[in-house]
């Protein structure tokens, strides 16, 4: 008995309207952080070890998640295929 593959011609990426629903993801995190950032508008103190920063918090998520980001697409590579 062999067994048949019941694959349809269409693309091998799911896609919504066109866009790889991986745009679409990464465009809803986008959209959600940028909203976090600017529902967070207070000054917050950051301590360091040395020093202290008084900045506004949306700087410092703004900052984590460009460090998060990076460290991300950093790594990625490490990845075994």
């Amino acid at each position: 008995m062999t067994k048949t593959s019941d694959r349809s011609s269409g693309p091998k990426r799911s896609e919504i309207g066109g866009i790889p629903t991986r745009y679409i993801g990464i465009g809803v995190i986008v959209i959600l952080a940028v909203w976090f950032l600017f529902a967070n508008l207070d000054k917050v103190k950051i301590q360091f070890w040395v020093f202290t920063v008084t900045t506004p918090l949306w700087i410092a998520l703004l900052a984590t998640l460009v460090a998060g980001g990076a460290l991300g697409w950093l790594l990625k590579g490490r990845r075994t295929r």
